[in-house]
């Protein structure tokens, strides 16, 4: 959970269970020694109480990563979040920051539990806090992945739990200690804190009972992310728009949105996910006629969402977490 903005707050409480010195740390360290494994886009200042975040765009595949896949550079780039963090960069000179991942989501998805993780993977037994029966897991889909797309495994055979224990340590933990710290900040120079979390699905996802393809779909983790307000307003300025969004299903959010969402506390969380089909060739990966046309309706959109009133956000009623 999210301590309050000021406190000390650790993603991994359990370091010292792990052996000291048993864990080779270096090598997933060394994946990203060139290419940081995440960065924050911003301008000279932060003018709107509003934080980006897109966790799943990554593209830099490490080579070290590549030679342990059994899959080629195409398919394995199945679970991308292609391209959202260029989608919603216009965010950034309207004054709030973007945090963008450059680690592939094959590689480790920080919108998961630090530790969760499938046992299935790893030659040696996983500690016992892991986290090994939550639904993400058993569709392998944990903080190290085992599938990627529909159902494509990512690995000939077991992995040492020591590569698992190195990704976390070396982009998971500082990748969560950079997100708090810029929530934080931003809690204590405006009053309150608002992300976006941002993430795209197959064009083949359809909800309810005749269908429907959705264009958008937004998550509040069923109203207890964010401000009924927030989650309102997202929903009709992309109607007005003209696209079709669904809300919370099947997509309410992710670990992200329900760790770091407490809107009595002033912080709210919302997940975003963009159809794919709306900006990109899902089997070339590569931008759409549309690609500009969607870009310039989210930067229209988010100006829209930040300019908010504050009351939104603090003038809440008190409700237990």
């Amino acid at each position: 959970m999210l301590d309050m903005p000021g406190a000390r707050w650790q993603v991994l409480p359990h370091d010292a269970v792990l052996h000291p010195g048993s864990y080779k740390l270096k090598t997933a360290a060394e994946d990203f020694s060139v290419v940081p494994p995440f960065e924050i886009r911003s301008g000279a200042e932060q003018r709107v109480p509003f934080l980006f975040n897109s966790p799943h765009s990554g593209r830099h595949y490490p080579e070290r990563f590549l030679a342990m896949a059994r899959l080629d550079r195409n398919a394995i780039r199945r679970s991308e979040d292609c391209y959202v963090e260029e989608l919603f960069g216009g965010a950034v000179p309207l004054g709030a920051p973007l945090l963008a991942a450059n680690f592939p989501r094959a590689y480790l998805d920080v919108n998961r539990e630090p530790w969760e993780l499938d046992p299935r993977m790893f030659a040696e037994p996983v500690p016992s806090f892991c986290n090994i029966r939550s639904a993400r897991v058993a569709g392998g889909l944990g903080t190290v992945p085992k599938l990627v797309g529909e159902g494509l495994d990512i690995y000939p055979s077991r992995l040492p739990l020591a590569e698992a224990v190195g990704r976390i340590e070396a982009v998971y933990k500082p990748y969560h200690e950079t997100l708090k710290r810029l929530l934080t900040r931003t809690h204590a120079r405006f009053g309150y804190a608002v992300l976006i979390d941002c993430h795209s699905m197959p064009a083949s996802i359809r909800v309810g009972d005749n269908g429907v393809r959705p264009d958008f779909i937004i998550g509040d983790r069923f109203g207890i992310s964010a401000s009924p307000a927030l989650t309102e307003m997202a929903i009709s300025l992309l109607v007005g728009m003209g696209y079709t969004v669904a809300h919370n299903k099947p997509y309410a959010g992710g670990f992200i949105t329900e760790h770091y969402g407490r809107p009595a506390r002033h912080l709210h969380a919302l997940q975003i996910e963009v159809n794919r089909g709306l900006y990109m060739d899902e089997r070339t990966f590569q931008k759409s006629a549309g690609f500009d046309a969607l870009a310039d309706d989210l930067t229209r959109f988010s100006a829209d969402l930040m300019s908010m009133p504050d009351h939104h956000f603090v003038d809440l009623p008190l409700a237990a977490e």
